[in-house]
């Protein structure tokens, strides 16, 4: 099976690598602005099948004749909400600043969208043709009470600049989360668990990737 990652995360890449998966990685390209949804879930959803659609339209129009391997795509998007708004990625120092103290001593809800494609053409994993499903892994994350110095620290170093929600749990982030209510990889970027009941569902045992 050729196994493809539609999701530029190192952290994604990083977490599938340590389970024993080694995927093929194809940044999808789509444009996220623009698009909208009634409820964070909805909205991490979407974005997450948005990449995977992109990235399979994309190499199924490479298909040879005769060209049957079966072909997985897992799409993946990421987003906080708190305080009823979603947020993505800071961008800057400032804004990494401005939101750590509004989280700090409270909590937010960690969204992963997952949007898993099967191109089967021969039927080898169940009926013939392409099947999808969707899911979101959603996790309660609680933030330390930080003082004003360890925000500002965390932001000299960049990382949370560029991460869902402005903060990691397995990086340089991790000494400011002080929990968390649910699957820890979801809040990583793919939530593992989830992932292994989706491909059961779609008739592929966990242990076909290692």
């Amino acid at each position: 099976m050729r196994l493809v990652l539609a999701s530029a995360s190192p952290a994604r890449l990083a977490t599938l690598r340590r389970a024993g998966i080694e995927p093929e990685v194809i940044v999808s390209g789509v444009d996220e602005t623009g698009i909208d949804a009634p409820t964070v879930p909805g909205l991490v959803g979407a974005l997450a099948r948005l990449k995977a659609d992109a990235v399979h339209e994309r190499l199924a129009a490479q298909r040879g004749p005769g060209d049957d391997e079966p072909l997985l795509i897992i799409g993946c998007d990421s987003l906080l909400e708190f305080d009823g708004e979603s947020h993505g990625k800071p961008g800057d120092p400032a804004a990494v600043i401005e939101r750590w103290r509004r989280l700090r001593g409270n909590s937010g809800t960690l969204h992963t969208g997952h949007a898993l494609t099967l191109d089967d053409p021969s039927g080898r994993f169940g009926p013939p043709g392409v099947r999808r499903r969707d899911a979101v892994a959603s996790t309660i994350v609680h933030f330390a009470d930080a003082d004003d110095a360890e925000i500002a620290a965390y932001a000299a170093t960049g990382e949370p600049e560029a991460v869902a929600g402005a903060f990691t749990l397995d990086g340089l982030g991790g000494p400011l989360i002080s929990g968390i209510e649910g699957d820890p990889h979801a809040v990583v970027g793919i939530g593992l668990p989830l992932l292994r009941t989706e491909l059961a569902a779609l008739g592929v045992a966990w242990p076909a990737f290692s």
